[in-house]
């Protein structure tokens, strides 16, 4: 080890904290879509597909501008590994910014493609933002526990997309509501502080120090660069996989449970539930994060990620249960019974934890497996049985996206921030895959739809067990003398 990384490593915990509210940030304002899409639909009376340009506007944001930045770190060089990280998330949060301020002159203007274009700039940032701190947390620390880290920092992104609807909800259709009623102008102040919110998240990042880890680049004129690399296409597929479906599933769940063959719930009561969801996500990537840490005993690991997940459901218990109704805070808990199944789900999570033996690939193929499982029962039962299988994809979903992306970014050295923007890139699953769920729910009804993600954890699953392991004999060529 030399004297640079001796001094860098006692800052570790610090910067690490830092990066951890971009995710926390980004998170909360990516689910605010849910929220948006019906508030948009009813103040512009559009149609179902009008009101869905809203994920278009999104999603696709982050398959264009990836797709330029790779280019441009082919023709000049990667952006990020020259100018840094912390620049770079400066640059990204000051974007995701702007776009939100842009929601003020949009809603003066009553401009439905103004919020679209508004969304576009906001997504520009933060696909910025995923393109340099997943990989900055993955390397702030022993690479052995790169998706330990990623797990935590996505735990935290969790949180963010388990209040964002609670807390969206709240803002735009009670606190800034007119006289009671939404408006368009109702938008205006809760997108203004979302947008304080990210400039001043820049200022404590330029006011933080984060360790540099730029690479000198020797990659020859026309090369491609990261997509040399097997390891790394083979997991831009699955991150494409995993994105489409976990946003596949979380979109149509309401309509899931609203259906009569299931539980016929009131989409009132039904999005209520769909907290479980994102919140599920959340106990698993927290737990996902011991569980791929470097504690040693096995007794003290397993028993940090009990704790963990009866903390974090409880936190999830409690912010479910806020209502406001006529300006006065209340708290409506469920019952111990109605949630009692949740419980069972979280045990059979932690079973699965167990057989991933702490291992990002074994435990990728492990909670793919668990989800081709849920997603049949689902899809082929019906009543609460398949209503809770639904639910508990969120718990088994939670450590994808970490895990497939440590080791997609493995030995890539300097061209790490380029395949990270590859990765981002293939986020644009989150537009494809609910489109093509849609399609089929149309000819077959909502409940069958759900075997249609079936296909994408196949696809992770081989993934973990045989996809990501072109790594090492792969990258050993490219690795400079």
């Amino acid at each position: 080890m030399t004297t640079n990384e001796i001094e860098a490593t006692p800052d570790y915990r610090k910067p690490f904290i830092t990066i951890t509210m971009l995710f926390f940030l980004w998170g909360f304002i990516t689910v605010m879509n849910d929220v948006l899409i019906p508030y948009l639909k009813d103040s512009f009376s559009l149609s179902y597909f009008q009101a869905g340009l809203v994920q278009f506007a999104f999603f696709g944001a982050f398959f264009f501008v990836s797709l330029i930045y790779y280019f441009v770190s082919l023709s000049s060089g990667d952006p990020i590994n020259r100018i840094g990280y912390k620049f770079s998330i400066i640059v990204a949060l000051l974007i995701c910014g702007s776009g939100c301020a842009m929601f003020y002159p949009a809603a003066e203007f009553r401009a439905y493609p103004f919020f679209l274009g508004a969304l576009f700039l906001l997504a520009t940032g933060v696909t910025l933002l995923q393109i340099a701190a997943n990989p900055y947390a993955a390397i702030l620390g022993k690479p052995e526990t790169a998706s330990s880290r990623l797990n935590l920092a996505q735990g935290v992104n969790s949180l963010g997309t388990t209040i964002a609807p609670i807390a969206g909800g709240l803002l735009l259709y009670k606190v800034f509501a007119t006289d009671g009623e939404v408006t368009i102008d109702s938008i205006k102040i809760p997108y203004l502080i979302y947008g304080s919110l990210f400039v001043l998240l820049a200022i404590i990042v330029w006011r933080s120090h984060l360790p540099s880890f730029t690479k000198a680049e020797e990659e020859s004129s026309g090369s491609l660069g990261a997509l040399r690399f097997p390891h790394l296409r083979f997991g831009m597929i699955a991150i494409f996989m995993y994105v489409g479906g976990e946003v596949a599933i979380g979109s149509y769940l309401i309509n899931f449970m609203k259906h009569e063959s299931i539980m016929g719930l009131p989409e009132s009561t039904a999005s209520i539930y769909l907290a479980y969801y994102w919140g599920g996500a959340m106990i698993g990537r927290l737990c996902g994060a011991i569980s791929l840490s470097d504690i040693e005993s096995q007794s003290k690991k397993y028993a940090a990620m009990i704790a963990t997940a009866v903390i974090v459901f409880f936190v999830v218990y409690f912010v479910t249960a806020i209502r406001l109704d006529d300006g006065v805070f209340t708290m409506a808990f469920m019952t111990p019974g109605q949630v009692a199944p949740f419980f069972l789900l979280i045990a059979l999570n932690f079973v699965a934890f167990v057989f991933g033996q702490g291992n990002a690939a074994r435990a990728l193929w492990v909670f793919s497996a668990s989800m081709i499982v849920l997603l049949s029962i689902a899809a082929f039962t019906g009543g609460s049985l398949a209503f809770w299988a639904a639910l508990g994809t969120g718990l088994f979903n939670s450590i994808m996206w970490s895990n497939i992306f440590t080791l997609a970014i493995k030995d890539l050295r300097e061209h790490t921030s380029q395949g990270s923007s590859l990765l981002v890139m293939m986020i644009v699953g989150g537009a494809i895959v609910p489109l093509i769920m849609g399609a089929v729910a149309d000819q077959v009804g909502i409940q069958l739809a759900f075997a249609v993600p079936i296909i994408n954890y196949f696809y992770i699953g081989f993934y973990g067990l045989i996809g990501h392991r072109h790594v090492v004999a792969d990258a050993q060529p490219e690795i400079a003398a």
